[in-house]
């Protein structure tokens, strides 16, 4: 289904990364956007943008999501996209990571995306139309090691919305996950973890990558325009989610070769 000029859209974590990205390629659609994040005033990368609107949206916040939802109602009368974008990164060896930062990645990575879907899906169930997009990553259906918290909040986002994609299919209202693996975002500003090998690779394999957060958003619109559950955005994805769904034991010595590779430089 091709995304129509003046669709309404709310983007989460749309200041930066690949939700900035996918703010720029749905105004370039036509589209309204209500651009949010945690910034209480639009900042530079969104203030001059026609058709994108502001507001300060903290993904963890009841009231916030609240505001939002009634904003769009009494804008635009309902909302026709809604991109669950926002996250943060942390990982590292399991006995590093303390519960407080268990306790972070999951109020931010999983309880943001559930409180977005439980604000706006009475309102796409009762308009008998809408599209949920939630960001999850290829950590959420292939599991490297040292990535547990991370692993477990994107898996989360996963089954969500699988759940979501049968529960809310009567009412007409689709939902897609995406998965990408490493591209090249801001997302090690939020990286959290006492152990800093950990954090250092994962800043390495960020930074190295070649491929872009706008690749990345057209990949993504073109996977929602397609009706696609499950968006891989890249090569790498879609080869290791292959490799564990069709090729298990390669799969299974493919993570325990990086697991003892990485034990040997503790």
């Amino acid at each position: 289904m091709t995304i129509s000029p003046g669709s309404r859209v709310l983007v989460t974590g749309a200041a930066s990364g690949l939700g900035l990205a996918l703010v720029h390629q749905m105004v370039g659609r036509g589209c309204r956007v209500l651009a949010t994040d945690v910034h209480d005033e639009a900042p530079s990368t969104l203030a001059d943008l026609v058709g994108v609107d502001y507001r300060r949206l903290d993904v963890t916040q009841d009231v916030d999501w609240s505001t939002a939802h009634d904003w769009t109602v009494e804008q635009w009368d309902g909302l026709d996209y809604l991109f669950n974008n926002a996250g943060v990164a942390a990982g590292g060896r399991i006995e590093l990571t303390e519960m407080d930062q268990w306790q972070w990645i999951v109020d931010i990575n999983l309880l943001g995306v559930a409180r977005g879907c439980r604000a706006f899906a009475p309102t796409m169930k009762a308009q008998g139309s809408g599209h949920i997009v939630n960001t999850a990553s290829a950590a959420g259906l292939i599991h490297p090691p040292r990535m547990s918290e991370y692993n477990a909040v994107k898996a989360g986002v996963v089954a969500l919305s699988e759940t979501l994609l049968h529960e809310l299919a009567p009412y007409g209202v689709r939902v897609s996950v995406v998965c990408p693996t490493f591209f090249k975002t801001n997302l090690t500003e939020s990286l959290r973890g006492k152990d800093e090998a950990a954090q250092k690779s994962a800043a390495k394999l960020i930074d190295r990558s070649s491929v872009t957060a706008d690749q990345i958003a057209a990949e993504v619109l073109k996977g929602v325009e397609k009706g696609r559950h499950i968006i891989l955005t890249d090569r790498d994805g879609k080869l290791a989610y292959a490799a564990k769904r069709f090729a298990r034991p390669l799969y299974d010595r493919m993570m325990k070769k990086a697991s003892f590779a990485m034990a040997k430089k503790d």
